[in-house]
């Protein structure tokens, strides 16, 4: 994972190797067996929005996560121009390693226009100031953990917000799983719009598989748990900036058959609905 804001800045920086063809690179400190998937998604996120006009702009990705890639090598994305319309443009991104598909992502975009408007309200929440920050949690936990924590992910500020993991909750009765987080970039991010949709697109695959296991009072982590990203969808409605906060509110409608299925929805500070995703992963119970 990234270490600093720069670093995050760095794996978004793609080597174009041909038309629609590039490579991009591995964090230098990461200790993952394989490439976290939100990394996958960013870099591919980039290598799509470096194939289109500047005025389309992202308004949704669907994405599928394949294999596990190898960190030990750079990563390919063939971007594939499928249509440039009037009004969208759509790309599907391969990505590859040792010859073999590892992700796939369709992206559209589309030219701005204007129209109806609405949004859901923000639920009423502290915010980033007290929320707590997450190296504080784990370090709760494990203690060394932390420190690898603050090496592993030291590219983004994260504050715990809560969920309603208590089984005498009364919230529980309607929605089973709730968990809420505030994150943004730790430092300012360059003024363009592709780099803030793909450095949120990299932390959106942090937290969202783990609310599937709040009615179950589990976290991802645990080593009651084998967990993976299986497909992963992002709708960005309007325009935000990924190094100011972002409220991730999370929910988990359903887990069955060793998947885990959960929702979100991204707020700014001021209560703008800015993005909603939508991820199924495995949370297998892992053997004893």
């Amino acid at each position: 994972m990234p270490a600093s804001v720069n670093e995050v800045v760095e794996l978004l920086e793609l080597e174009p190797l041909e038309v629609g063809l590039f490579r991009g690179s591995q964090p230098r400190n990461s200790r993952l067996r394989r490439v976290f998937g939100g990394q996958v998604a960013a870099q591919a996120t980039m290598a799509a929005h470096l194939t289109v006009p500047e005025d389309r702009q992202l308004h949704s990705l669907h994405a599928y996560f394949i294999l596990g890639g190898d960190p030990a090598i750079p990563i390919v994305y063939d971007v594939e121009n499928v249509r440039d319309g009037r009004s969208f443009t759509t790309r599907r991104v391969a990505a590859r390693q040792h010859g073999e598909i590892i992700f796939y992502m369709t992206a559209s975009f589309q030219r701005e226009e204007t129209g109806w408007d609405h949004q859901d309200a923000m639920p009423d929440v502290p915010g980033p100031d007290e929320a707590t920050p997450m190296s504080e949690l784990v370090k709760l936990i494990d203690a060394e953990a932390a420190d690898q924590w603050l090496v592993e992910w030291g590219g983004y500020d994260m504050r715990y917000v809560g969920d309603n993991r208590a089984a005498d909750d009364p919230s529980r009765e309607a929605v089973p799983a709730v968990q809420r987080m505030w994150f943004k970039a730790a430092g300012e991010l360059p003024d363009d719009e592709a780099i803030h949709n793909a450095a949120f697109t990299y932390y959106s695959d942090f937290s969202l598989l783990g609310a599937s296991l709040v009615p179950h009072g589990l976290i991802i982590s645990s080593p009651k748990v084998s967990p993976a990203s299986l497909d992963h969808t992002i709708w960005f409605h309007r325009p935000f900036r990924t190094d100011q906060w972002l409220l991730y509110d999370q929910t988990s409608p359903s887990a069955s058959g060793a998947r885990g299925f959960s929702t979100a929805k991204v707020f700014t500070e001021d209560g703008t609905l800015v993005a909603s995703v939508a991820q199924e992963g495995l949370i297998r119970q892992a053997k004893k």
